[in-house]
C-alpha cells in the first residue's frame, strides 16, 4: 500500500523515519547495540510526534519549522 504524504514536510519525515528503520534492522545484526537502537527509536518517535502535528494541520496554515 502507497502512502500520500500532505505537504513536503510530510514527505521529508516520512523519509527520515524509514531511514531510521532501516538503520535499526541493520543494527540489530550488530552486537552491543542495544544502546544505539535504543536512541534511534526515540528519535523514529519524535519524528512520528512531528509528522502527527503536520497531519492535523490543514495545509494551507501548516508553518515550517
Amino acid at each position: 500500500m502507497t502512502y500520500e504524504p500532505g505537504s513536503s514536510e510530510c514527505r521529508v519525515l516520512i523519509d527520515c523515519k524509514a531511514q531510521i528503520e532501516a538503520m535499526l534492522l541493520s543494527l540489530s545484526r550488530i552486537d552491543n547495540s542495544r544502546h544505539i537502537r535504543d536512541q534511534l527509536v526515540s528519535v523514529h518517535n519524535q519524528l512520528e510526534g512531528l509528522h502527527e502535528l503536520h497531519r492535523r494541520q490543514p495545509q494551507d496554515t501548516a508553518v515550517a519549522g
